[in-house]
Order: structure tokens, then C-alpha cells, then sequence
């Protein structure tokens, strides 16, 4: 199954979220706020129960329970502070803010539903998106300092303009790092970490970074997205060991004997 086809098949099963006995204005609000979700929202009323809460199933299956006020943000919650940015580049360096395990770029709010997803399907992420959530799955490779961490950048020119992010990450001792890009652009000078460049269409077409967790299931994590219109990313978060090791094996299956040389040639 290619990458593509992974991102297909997580697609396929939407979650739905029923909000029981709220206001009209609170399921809206979920709404917006999972508008980039894969997530469903529906209203329902119980003639009994308590008011204002919120069931998740997927595939016909419960997953959780919670109050509408643990989805909602609080009305004093002071704004994000989220940057800008326009693409891939940005600071990585370990001695930044870490982010809590887990966490999807952007915040808390709607966590106890985000939580109980292992993979967690978002619809129209940015660029600056794509590197919030990249950044977190790099922040904890930097942080365990052990194992491997796989990052697609879809063509060399963009891999070139990260490549001191990369030589930083692939500076740990105990961190093996895995770049991929197809042959679009120089190449960049590479010192501590080893390039694929793929010619195929997935590895122009998708972006992911993927980390095998350095010999803890929990700490594995994968992000995995098609740009399937100009600046627009489709795809998973996915904190699930075996989809995280099977985008892996993948990668190193499918590409593992393409790679840059020391003259900036590929080898097949």
C-alpha cells in the first residue's frame, strides 16, 4: 500500500461526534472548530440525562465521552500566538518550548476528542500548518535522541532550505535521520544525514515525517499528507506503533537504495 493509498484508507473512516441535549450555537461551533477534521458533528436530544455532552464513535464503534464545555475554549482563553510562516522553514533547536506528548499543532482545545483518535485525519492544513505539526514530531526525536526519524520534503530545493534544521537533528549520536525529495533542485550539502531523492510521484506529491519512537512504542509518531491542491495538505496524525512502523518499513523498502552521493548524484 502506497503512501498514498494509507492516507486514503484513514480517510475513509470518518468519526462522528453527537452533541446531545446543547444549544444549537455549540454544535455549530464544534463544527467550525473540526471544520479541518475528519470528523462529523450531529445534534441529538435524550427525552433524560445531562445536559450539554458529547459521544465520538468511529466505525460504529464508541470511543468517548465528554461535557461540551472540555471541547469548547474557555472565553477568556487569550489568543494563540500562533506565527506566521510560508513554508518549511523555521528554528529547530532543542532548546525551544516543548510541546506536551501528543499534542496537535495549535493547542488543546478539542482534545479530549483528538486524544482517543490513534490516527486523526485533517482536511485543508497550510504550509505553515505542515510545519507547526512537523515540527512537534521533530522536537520529540531531538528530545529522546535515539532512533530514527524519516521526513519526506517533495523536492530538493525545499529539503536544501532545511538542510541546517537536518544536519542539527542529525548531529545526535543515536538519531539515524532520513530526508526524501525528488530530483527537483540542487542538492544540499548533507554531513550528518542521509537523502533519498525518489522519482516517483508519491514522494513529490506527499509530505510526512515519521519517528520510530527510539524503542518506545509511545513515543512513535508519524504525520503523513497529500498536497492535493497549491499550498492545501490532506492527511493524518497518527500516534498508532504499527501505522507509524508501517510507514517506515515502507520508506525503507521503497526507497531505502536511492541515494545522494557525496558528489550530489543519486544512486538507485
Amino acid at each position: 500500500m502506497s503512501l498514498i493509498e494509507l492516507i486514503a484508507g484513514v480517510e475513509a473512516h470518518e468519526a462522528t461526534l453527537t452533541v446531545f441535549n446543547a444549544d444549537p450555537e455549540v454544535a455549530d461551533e464544534l463544527r467550525e472548530y473540526f471544520a479541518d477534521r475528519n470528523i462529523r458533528v450531529v445534534e441529538a436530544q435524550t427525552a433524560a440525562g445531562p445536559e450539554g455532552f458529547a459521544v465520538l464513535a468511529r466505525d460504529g464503534e464508541f470511543v468517548t465521552a465528554v461535557t461540551v464545555d472540555e471541547l469548547l475554549p474557555r472565553r477568556d482563553d487569550p489568543g494563540d500566538g500562533e506565527s506566521e510562516s510560508d513554508g518549511r522553514g523555521g528554528e529547530s533547536e532543542g532548546g525551544r518550548d516543548e510541546p506536551a506528548a501528543g499534542e496537535p499543532a495549535g493547542g488543546r482545545v478539542g482534545g479530549p476528542v483528538l486524544d482517543h483518535l490513534d490516527e486523526t485525519m485533517f482536511t485543508s492544513y497550510s504550509r505553515a500548518d505542515m510545519v507547526a505539526a512537523s515540527r512537534e514530531i521533530e522536537d520529540r526525536a531531538w528530545r529522546v535522541g535515539d532512533g530514527e526519524l524519516h521526513a519526506g520534503f517533495q523536492t530538493l530545493d525545499v529539503l536544501t532550505g532545511e538542510a541546517d534544521t537536518y544536519d542539527l537533528l542529525g548531529g545526535k549520536e543515536r538519531l539515524d535521520v532520513h530526508a526524501y525529495a525528488a530530483d527537483e533542485g540542487d542538492a544540499p550539502d548533507v554531513e550528518h544525514y542521509t537523502v533519498h531523492v525518489g522519482e516517483t510521484a508519491e514522494i513529490r506529491e506527499t509530505w510526512f515525517v515519521a519517528y520510530d519512537g527510539g524503542g518506545y512504542d509511545d513515543a512513535k509518531c508519524a504525520l503523513l499528507a497529500e498536497e492535493r491542491a497549491p499550498g492545501e495538505f490532506y492527511g493524518f496524525w497518527s500516534y498508532d506503533p504499527e501505522t507509524v512502523d508501517y510507514i517506515i518499513d515502507y520508506l525503507t523498502e521503497r526507497y531505502g537504495g536511492s541515494e545522494q552521493t557525496d558528489d550530489g548524484g543519486a544512486t538507485v
